[in-house]
């Protein structure tokens, strides 16, 4: 709280030294959405019109990345500035994990709040809730977001395989009964509790892998719960929800500038589109919840063009990690994919430290403020927080977003303007396995080993690959031939900044 109080502090000088245009600021987080999934990045199987006309009146990136390949990660970055793997604790949240973000940190959400922003984040949370002993679900759940700089929260607590399958508004899970007690936890409450492996034969989506504990609408989750039932939702009509929330929302705060943080459920399993999406692409329900987000954010720019708010208005849109096919439930995604590519020509995917698990579809719009085009620049969803502490004439505090770095010009299409010059990838672990991309040049180093200094990569279908390899995008972008023999000396050199980056504790240069 101290560090929030001087910056606010610090803030207000730099503030009302110039005057300076604050946009409101929409930030659409996709999840498990891959770079060739949309038709504006090449997919051909279905198309994305709503998205399409984002990057036809903005810029579309071809370097835009998210900084882990998993989602609690990401949005633990993308809401600090600082790498996950600089903080235990920020691998995939149980779902009875405490709120990751410490409350005493600098947010993105701070720093829109300091410049007169109000703020709110709705959507799928994913980042723990409440203190050191997890959420109490049946009465005030803190800290969380509102603890972190947002006003107003409407959230998915965990992710829809995770239980429990209800809203949070702020503090309180909604329309809970008190007389029906909400309970969650990691072991079966009792022998006769139906799961995913007793009653599997009443299930309407069956698992694969993992997804086999409580069931709720007939699909069974990870982890246990019991009561609630009045607080309970339909996953069909989770991203109706998100909409008439978000569009309550902006319309009530329209008169002053905003932040809005959407963090869409889409296309994380179990992939259960509304009705009006079953069926929309024929590639299946992973293409169809692609649609239903293409739904979204068409209903946002709409929103955005009834209020007249368009033009003063920066959207981001953006993903959280790459694509996955099977993540634990049976629904076709590989049988029905045809010709599709979710990764794109990259290779790899969520869980994974190549291409495909990090690069993602990134779009910027403000309307006749952004020249519309296509942009090479790298940026990344962790560089989010310093960028808008530059858009709003902020000076960040040296111990806060310790790896954000002000590329609001990059994403404004500025000429001459340029992205960062090296990003570190992460995958899930906090020891785990790093990608390192400097220019065109990309390091590869695999910390978890097996006994033959090997690691086995989920994606890849357990292929086992050396500790460190190095690929030259620019003439591989499919990373298929390791050239770390060819090039000794720029091997070592990358693998030595590599190294002292993590050590570092940050990668954002001190000021003085």
């Amino acid at each position: 709280m101290v560090r929030r109080f001087l910056f606010a502090l610090a803030v207000i000088v730099t503030v009302q030294a110039r005057s300076i245009e604050k946009p409101n600021v929409i930030v659409i987080m996709a999840d498990d959405l891959g770079y060739g999934d949309l038709s504006c990045y090449g997919a051909t199987g279905f198309k994305t019109p709503n998205i399409d006309r984002l990057a036809a009146e903005g810029l579309r990136f071809t370097s835009g990345y998210c900084s882990a390949s998993t989602c609690t990660p990401t949005r633990y970055s993308f809401l600090t500035g600082s790498y996950a793997f600089r903080k235990k604790g920020t691998g995939i949240a149980p779902p009875n994990g405490k709120l990751t973000v410490p409350p005493d940190a600098l947010t993105i959400a701070d720093i829109a709040k300091t410049a007169g922003y109000r703020t709110a984040v709705i959507g799928k949370w994913h980042l723990g809730l409440g203190g050191e002993e997890g959420p109490n679900w049946n009465g005030d759940i803190k800290p969380g977001p509102l603890e972190i700089g947002f006003d107003y929260s409407f959230l998915l607590p965990t992710t829809n395989d995770r239980v429990p399958q209800v809203y949070l508004e702020n503090h309180r899970v909604v329309g809970l009964d008190p007389k029906d007690p909400l309970w969650v936890g990691d072991d079966k409450p009792s022998d006769d509790h139906p799961t995913g492996i007793t009653h599997r034969s009443t299930l309407k989506r069956d698992w694969s892998h993992g997804h086999n504990a409580t069931i709720h609408n007939g699909i069974s989750r990870i982890g246990f719960y019991t009561g609630g039932h009045a607080a309970r939702f339909r996953d069909e009509d989770l991203a109706d929800k998100w909409m008439e929330k978000s569009v309550q929302w902006i319309e009530a705060n329209q008169a002053q500038p905003f932040f809005l943080f959407f963090a869409s459920h889409d296309l994380h399993v179990p992939r259960i589109p509304h009705e009006r999406f079953q069926g929309a692409t024929g590639l299946g329900y992973r293409a169809d919840v692609i649609v239903q987000l293409d739904w979204c954010v068409g209903e946002l720019m709409k929103t955005l063009d009834r209020l007249g708010l368009a033009e003063k208005t920066l959207v981001v849109f953006c993903s959280d990690n790459g694509p996955v096919m099977d993540d634990g439930y049976k629904d076709q995604a590989l049988e029905k994919r045809g010709e599709h590519r979710a990764a794109g020509p990259y290779r790899g995917g969520k869980y994974s430290v190549y291409e495909g698990g990090t690069r993602t579809p990134f779009i910027t719009r403000w309307k006749n403020r952004i020249q519309p085009g296509v942009s090479d620049q790298l940026v990344c969803t962790i560089d989010l927080p310093a960028s808008l502490a530059a858009l709003t004439g902020q000076t960040l505090p040296e111990n806060a977003c310790l790896d954000s770095f002000d590329v609001s010009g990059a994403l404004l299409g500025k000429p001459e303007a340029k992205g960062r010059e090296h990003l570190i990838q992460q995958d899930n672990g906090q020891a785990g396995n790093f990608g390192f991309r400097v220019g065109n040049w990309k390091l590869l180093r695999h910390d978890s080993k097996s006994a033959r200094n090997l690691v086995v990569e989920r994606t890849l279908a357990n292929t086992p690959v050396p500790q460190f390899q190095l690929f030259d995008l620019a003439k591989d972008p499919g990373e298929t031939t390791d050239v770390s023999a060819q090039h000794p000396q720029l091997m070592a050199q990358l693998q030595e900044r590599l190294a002292q980056a993590i050590a570092s504790g940050r990668t954002r240069p001190l000021q003085n």
